[in-house]
C-alpha cells in the first residue's frame, strides 16, 4: 500500500494531519513516528521495527522534536543511499530563515507551516504540491 511517514512528536498536529487526509481522500496510508531515531528505526525496520516496505513516497517532517530532530534526521535520510530520493516535506512552527536554509540545503521537496492543513496553510503553494504530490 502506498504510505506517507509523518515524523511528528506532538499529538494534535497528528490528528490535524489525519483530518486532512480523510477531508481530501488521499489514498495512502498515513504511519507515524514520534521522533527522527523512530522514523529510522521504521525505515531501516531496526529495534524491532517492521520496516516500512514500499518505502513511502513523501516524508512529513517537524524539525522541532525530542531525541532526533528534524534536521539531524534528515541528514541521517541523506546519506543512506536507498532513502536519498524520498520526497521530504518540512511541516514545521518555525518561520525563521535559518530553519529554512538549513532544509533546503537539505534537499527538502517544500516547507510548510503548521498546522498541515490544506485549506488554511500559510505556505499554501508547498502545501498544494504536497497533495498533488500525493494524489497522482
Amino acid at each position: 500500500m502506498r504510505s506517507v511517514l509523518l515524523v511528528e512528536d506532538d499529538i494534535f498536529d497528528t490528528m490535524t494531519a489525519e483530518k486532512s487526509f480523510a477531508k481530501f481522500n488521499v489514498p495512502h496510508q498515513l504511519l507515524t513516528a514520534f521522533n527522527g531515531e523512530e522514523a529510522l528505526d521504521l525505515l531501516l525496520g531496526r529495534n524491532g521495527a517492521e520496516p516500512i516496505r514500499p518505502l513511502p513516497e513523501v516524508i512529513l517532517l517537524d524539525l522541532n522534536m525530542p531525541r532526533m530532530n528534524g534536521i539531524e534526521f534528515l541528514t541521517e535520510l541523506r546519506a543512506h543511499p536507498d532513502f536519498q530520493d524520498i520526497p521530504v516535506f518540512i511541516t514545521t512552527t518555525s518561520g525563521m530563515d535559518i530553519d529554512r536554509l538549513n532544509a533546503e540545503q537539505l534537499g527538502v521537496s517544500g516547507y510548510i507551516l503548521k498546522p498541515l492543513d490544506f485549506e488554511t496553510s500559510s505556505d499554501l503553494s508547498d502545501s498544494l504540491s504536497l497533495l498533488e504530490k500525493l494524489l497522482n
